[in-house]
């Protein structure tokens, strides 16, 4: 080896608990490469894609046996320094290898080596006549006049989609350009914010929310942990935009991470309806370019709010201010494949290296965090009330005992959801339980058609006419006879969002029905569609699963019906009754968001199980205290790992 010669110390995207030593090419001086470049490298038959992360001067492999480096694919770290501590971080405490780590970080394109650039797009700007042209020399032509002047207002170059928005069409500009005045030019793709305009202003604080408001803003230069936990309809998401406006001042980024890709069109478009900035959206939904594209111009600083789910997480924003987690308390935070990680707690590891503070929001906190600010760790915002003229729901439970339902629905709920339509008002009626059937047996012998590959259950889909588990995603066309005893007669138990919707449709012919789960929603877009058919009120009924749930607001819905919530209550997982809790609290919380009283009906076989006497006082911190006891007797988090 020469004097001159270094070595890289690289990550390889493979599961390999160490890192692999690599001799740099002999074209690359050592201050041109830095931790977080990417780097193609031979490793055994194949060249992979491997993250710089050190650099060494001497190394212990034998001459003989060292790599080279065959191209160093990067001229900047793609991976910044304060992402790359954080990808270590969650090696180590995750127990999972850094190159597969960071691989689960990046947008999947920069893992198979295209370039970290962002494409440019068409665009349009003042030529030197243009310019010198004064406003009085236009007589007629005024559309014309108004994108020359526009132009000339923005003095940059403004992007062709831009022009579009504002009505300046292809034959405007083609005419302005063989005037002379304007030509066709190239910028990097909406790096300029689209014109916006502001529609909402900002709505008073009550009490509760000024202090919530006034506590965190008083600590925008220092990590901190807070705690927003607010009943539903509370306000907390006005705290959130009041103190993003803050943020902004400060010229400061704002991470929002959401839990599904659900609440991410209702979010955007209230952030868009209260910011005149560029908004960017990371989610699984998006296109491979897209999400590179969306991630690159964070990167540079150009996108002050990125809206986005778990895997935004580690989006590199140079100027983060501040990171918002709302219903922090959900499960969709937790990636449950192949990396497995909690972003709520990478989030706050994450603001404590980036030395800012971290909201977590919530009506109903997960019982670590609100551990955590029992015990002082984080500091716990509370808003007992909701805001504006909403009051909370009267909440009863419908005991199932001896009584004859029509196909799972109750006679008093039917009654319920007959008075409600007559007012002209919305239902949403829950059932955490997508599918026709969870069950399909044969009549004759007690078969149960199970998953091959995993031992779940299979979910009868009777419109796909398949049979699909839900765990493993496997898909089976619908067996015509038992495999056992080749009897044709199989029947399929319990209740899924279909057979409901089947039973609606029938009973309420003239009524507008949604269903909303992930069988619903599956095409870009339809989501979409759907909410704004909830909020145009042409749906008067709402049927639907978690993704109905959570965090969105529902001002119509007067009355909410839960279907099935026993199973929640007896089940071998120990953090099961404080999601089901939670979950009802949640769906509890989308009736009476507005001027009219919401009423909640709950459908049970338990109506003297403890824990729904906290559930009718809507009482959420004394459910948790109960909870927090338990806990602690049986040795469960959050008092062991």
């Amino acid at each position: 080896m020469s004097a001159l010669s270094f070595f890289l110390v690289v990550a390889i995207p493979a599961p390999f608990w160490r890192y692999f030593d690599y001799l740099a090419p002999k074209t690359v001086c050592k201050q041109d490469i830095q931790p977080g470049m990417r780097v193609k490298v031979p490793f055994g038959k194949r060249h992979l894609i491997g993250f710089v992360v050190d650099l060494k001067d001497h190394t212990e492999i034998a001459a003989d046996k060292i790599k080279s480096v065959i191209e160093v694919v990067d001229r900047t770290p793609v991976l910044t320094a304060s992402l790359l501590k954080l990808t270590q971080w969650a090696s180590e405490y995750y127990q999972y290898p850094l190159g597969e780590v960071i691989t689960a970080a990046l947008p999947s394109l920069l893992c198979h080596g295209k370039p970290a650039v962002l494409k440019k797009e068409p665009a349009w700007q003042l030529t030197a006549a243009g310019w010198a042209l004064e406003s009085k020399a236009w007589k007629r032509a005024s559309l014309q006049q108004q994108c020359w002047q526009y132009l000339r207002d923005e003095a940059i170059p403004l992007s062709t989609d831009c022009l579009k928005q504002l009505n300046f069409g292809a034959t405007t500009r083609r005419a302005l350009a063989q005037k002379g005045l304007i030509e066709a030019c190239e910028i990097l793709a909406s790096i300029k914010p689209l014109a916006t305009t502001v529609v909402d202003a900002p709505l008073t604080l009550n009490t509760e929310q000024l202090a919530a408001y006034q506590s965190i803003i008083g600590h925008l230069t220092t990590f901190n942990v807070f705690l927003l936990e607010g009943v539903t309809g509370s306000g907390k998401t006005e705290v959130y935009l009041q103190t993003i406006a803050e943020v902004l001042k400060l010229e400061r980024q704002v991470l929002v991470l959401v839990p599904e890709i659900g609440l991410t069109p209702q979010t955007v478009a209230r952030f868009k309806r209260r910011f005149a900035v560029e908004i960017a959206v990371l989610h699984s939904n998006l296109s491979d370019n897209e999400r590179l594209q969306t991630w690159l111009k964070a990167k540079q600083g150009a996108v002050p709010i990125i809206i986005g789910t778990r895997s935004a997480l580690f989006t590199p924003l140079p100027h983060l201010g501040l990171i918002i987690l709302d219903e922090e308390h959900d499960g969709s935070f937790k990636q449950q494949e192949g990396f497995r990680y909690s972003a709520r707690d990478l989030a706050i590891v994450r603001a404590r290296l980036e030395n800012i503070p971290v909201l977590l929001g919530s009506a109903t906190p997960s019982l670590e965090s609100y551990y955590n600010a029992r015990q002082g760790r984080y500091q716990h915002l509370v808003l007992k009330q909701r805001a504006g003229a909403a009051h909370l729901p009267q909440i009863e439970l419908i005991d199932l005992r001896k009584q004859s339902l029509v196909q799972g629905i109750a006679p008093a709920l039917l009654k319920a959801i007959k008075e409600c339509l007559a007012k002209n008002e919305q239902v949403l009626l829950f059932l955490n339980r997508r599918g026709f059937a969870p069950v399909l047996r044969c009549q004759e012998c007690g078969w149960i058609a199970g998953c091959k590959r995993c031992d779940a259950r299979l979910t009868l889909h009777a419109r796909d006419k398949r049979l699909h588990c839900h765990h493993c995603d496997t898909s089976l066309a619908l067996i015509k006879q038992c495999p056992l005893c080749q009897c044709p007669h199989l029947y399929p138990l319990g209740m899924g969002t279909q057979r409901v919707e089947q039973v609606l449709q029938e009973t309420f012919t003239d009524t507008k029905i949604i269903r909303l789960d992930r069988d619903s929603v599956r095409r870009k877009g339809e989501l979409e569609t759907a909410l704004q058919g909830i909020h145009e009120g042409g749906a008067k009924i709402l049927l639907g699963t978690q993704m109905l749930a959570k965090g969105h607001h529902f001002p119509e819905v007067t009355l909410v019906g839960i279907l099935d919530m026993d199973s929640g209550f007896f089940s071998a997982d120990f953090r099961a009754p404080e999601r089901m809790s939670q979950l009802l609290f949640q769906v509890a919380g989308r009736a009476g968001r507005a001027e009219k009283r919401g009423k909640v009906l709950i459908q049970t076989y338990h109506p003297t199980h403890p824990l729904l006497n906290f559930i009718l006082k809507q009482d959420y911190s004394a459910f948790a205290d109960y909870i927090l006891i338990e806990r602690e007797q049986t040795a469960w988090p959050p008092f062991a790992f």
